[in-house]
């Protein structure tokens, strides 16, 4: 299998069900996706599927019918974590089910003064949102858990009635999810919601994707016809080239006066927040001083909140910034069979032929020590049942 990429562009802003659309559109079965749905057990609800045009762009409209005679109450981020818990969803599915509605309530609570838990979803609780969020998880675990690149939604402007009064567009809630995140103050409406928001602060890169082979292309309509752009979010998926090159962020800072502790607890902050690789360089400093460099690798979309790491959390007085191209091997992952358990493998690709392979340190330390075999064993072990499963 070939790395792959899904490509976002919220040409005419995003919403939740502009996303499930356009998975639809790229070739998700509404069968496999209402299955699962319907294991929420949140009743009064069906999809209605239609083919409609913006700006002659033609693509999928979905819209998730509501039971008038259903009672579709207020919820709490417990009540939504108590349904996608129980339900059928696959694991991985519920983990960003769940860790989408959590930015949400964080937001709202933070806009609204008070804790996650005291938080009442409105619209966003409602059976509409949950389906086109939990939907949104499970789109993304039948295309196959592609990685997502997104350009910067445009947020709209003007004014929008809401459950808590009038309130500016982009409203509250939107505007702090994508805090620290490239956007755009166009568009007169609401083009982007908080639940649109939300999927590409927790799924999204928000840079030009790698160098990629298009396959297929949906587009996910939107209900609005705004009269200067199309409301469509169109979706790209394909594989990366063989040979990817990216444009990455080094973020540098010389340190004459940290102790090891504070190093070594940074270095694991630093990757827990996104960074691609960190690393420490043993230097001399003026003064003949022994010291250290700290050295950040990260991409467009983590830079930020790396750099305010690095200012806030080391006893650095400022951080270099420098930018590099990076070629990475394609890569994919493969499960073998050892004696002691199955083992993740790792494999990097160019033209198609794997030219490393790699079990995962975690799989093997934790088999190691429930086998009681050295370490080292185990990787061996898993290299050579990838190998002779090509035999």
């Amino acid at each position: 299998m070939t790395a792959r990429v899904l490509y976002l562009e919220p040409v005419g802003g995003i919403a939740g069900d502009m996303f499930l659309a356009a998975a639809i559109d790229l070739g998700v079965e509404v069968s496999a996706l209402e299955g699962p749905l319907r294991s929420l057990g949140v009743p009064g609800w069906k999809f209605a599927l239609s083919r409609q045009e913006r700006h002659a762009i033609t693509g999928t409209h979905l819209d998730v019918v509501l039971d008038e005679k259903e009672e579709h109450p207020h919820r709490s981020y417990r009540d939504i974590d108590a349904l996608i818990t129980k339900s059928a969803l696959p694991e991985r599915a519920k983990e960003v089910a769940l860790a989408i509605f959590k930015n949400i309530g964080e937001v709202e609570a933070k806009v609204h003064g008070t804790t996650l838990d005291a938080i009442h979803f409105h619209e966003v609780g409602g059976v509409d949102s949950i389906v086109d969020i939990c939907g949104a998880a499970l789109a993304l675990h039948l295309l196959g858990w592609p990685e997502v690149f997104t350009t910067p939604p445009p947020l709209g402007s003007g004014t929008i009635r809401i459950a808590h009064g009038t309130v500016p567009i982009p409203v509250p809630a939107t505007l702090e999810l994508l805090k620290d995140r490239p956007v755009r103050f166009e568009g007169k409406g609401e083009l982007t919601t908080p639940t649109g928001a939300a999927i590409l602060k927790t799924v999204a890169t928000f840079t030009q994707p790698p160098e990629l082979v298009v396959e297929r292309i949906g587009y996910g309509v939107g209900t609005k016809d705004w009269p200067d752009r199309a409301n469509v979010l169109r979706a790209s998926i394909g594989r990366r080239s063989s040979d990817t090159t990216s444009l990455l962020t080094v973020l540098e800072c010389n340190l004459d006066d940290a102790s090891p502790q504070l190093v070594g607890s940074l270095l694991e902050t630093l990757m827990s927040r996104g960074a691609l690789d960190v690393w420490v360089t043993p230097v001399l400093m003026k003064k003949s001083r022994p010291g250290q460099v700290l050295s950040v690798l990260c991409d467009a979309a983590k830079r930020t909140g790396l750099l305010d790491t690095l200012l806030l959390e080391s006893t650095s007085l400022g951080v270099r910034e420098t930018h590099v191209s990076r070629i990475a091997l394609e890569r994919r992952f493969e499960t073998v069979t050892t004696p002691y358990g199955p083992v993740q493998v790792k494999l990097g690709l160019r033209d198609g032929k794997v030219v490393n392979v790699a079990p995962e340190f975690e799989d093997c330390r934790a088999i190691a020590e429930q086998a009681h075999v050295p370490l080292k064993e185990v990787q061996q072990r898993a290299i050579a049942a990838w190998y002779a499963t090509k035999t």
